[in-house]
């Protein structure tokens, strides 16, 4: 059954002397907005984690499959979505193209959950997502380094690149010193703290059948999805502090309309997301840590028909505390 409600995240990323999101028209530097010097992690970026930690979790296996991979045609899982729902992949039919579409939808995670273009190849549509993420934005300038490294080894081919071992061996054994090393470059930021917001649409849902258990797997990733991606540029990134979450439910007396209110939803997501302030802590001019900051959540000023739930991950798993903090939180303010 797809979820019945609909709702607004806020979340906060924490890069520690890393690249948070490299752009490669830039020589892979850190994005940024070059007006105002923050930072910028694209929402595609998010996508590809969130993939990698439910293939990591499920196996790519259905109906918790993953079509965007790497190195990857995805037409050939259009192709797939033909042969299995049509028994052929012959272009314009309607009612195949829909066919398709829907199994695509059963069987692949991310296709009910972010959509995409399913339109080449043998065509099954455009997929709407329940699910949709903004660029996350840093809340304090960064300063983007570029690094000099010295690697202490080379890897040349001017054996020939069919050279044996020996070759290698034998090249290697009459170069000078200094020409077996080289230089290279790291791109970085000492530290930046993002903000990214989502949003879940309760009738893309209907369309895409996104149900409750997916969601749930879906904050389990958002949580979670830098502790599985590792690497020199992303060792000290994480998702910190509770994903702030919005839940509508309705407010009328009759459970028919308060049905159709959670999907509508019971106010603007920009209204919302002004509930929740962030806040450098005095005395702090360059932040080094997010416990350099403080949270101020407007309880009170909360529209009626909507909840305000602090997603936390234990054990690996997101659990959510509705309306209510746990008292060994300390950093966020309920006024």
């Amino acid at each position: 059954m797809a979820i019945q409600n609909r709702y607004e995240f806020m979340y906060f990323v924490e890069c520690v002397n890393g690249n948070p999101n490299g752009d490669p028209d830039m020589g892979n530097s850190p994005r940024i907005d070059p007006q105002d010097m923050h930072g910028l992690i694209s929402d595609v970026a998010i996508k590809r984690r969130i993939r990698n930690y439910v293939q990591m979790v499920y196996g790519n296996k259905a109906p918790y499959g993953i079509v965007v991979q790497q190195s990857t045609n995805l037409n050939k899982f259009i192709a797939l979505a033909h042969e299995k729902a049509t028994g052929n992949t012959k272009k314009g039919d309607r009612g195949k193209t829909e066919a398709a579409r829907k199994w695509l939808c059963e069987n692949f995670y991310d296709v009910r959950t972010f959509g995409g273009v399913m339109s080449t190849g043998a065509n099954a549509g455009q997929i709407r997502g329940s699910v949709q993420l903004t660029f996350l934005r840093s809340l304090d300038r960064i300063l983007p380094l570029d690094i000099s490294i010295t690697r202490m080894a080379v890897a040349d081919d001017a054996p020939g690149k069919e050279a044996s071992y020996a070759e290698y061996v034998k090249w290697e054994n009459n170069q000078p010193e200094d020409e077996l090393r080289t230089m290279g470059r790291k791109q970085l930021i000492p530290y930046g703290l993002y903000q990214g917001r989502g949003f879940i649409s309760a009738h893309l849902a209907e369309d895409t059948g996104f149900s409750d258990q997916d969601l749930n797997l879906f904050w389990d990733a958002l949580l979670n999805m830098y502790e599985h991606d590792r690497s020199s540029s992303k060792g000290c990134m994480s998702t910190i502090l509770p994903v702030f979450i919005f839940r509508h439910v309705g407010t009328d007396t009759d459970p028919v309309q308060r049905v159709k209110q959670a999907k509508l939803g019971c106010a603007p997501a920009h209204k919302l997301f002004e509930l929740v302030s962030v806040e450098k802590n005095p005395g702090v001019l360059v932040p080094r840590s997010y416990r350099d900051y403080t949270w101020t959540v407007q309880r009170t000023k909360m529209p009626a028909g909507v909840e305000i739930g602090f997603a936390f991950e234990e054990a690996g798993k997101a659990r959510i505390f509705w309306n209510e903090l746990p008292a060994s939180v300390e950093s966020i303010s309920l006024v």
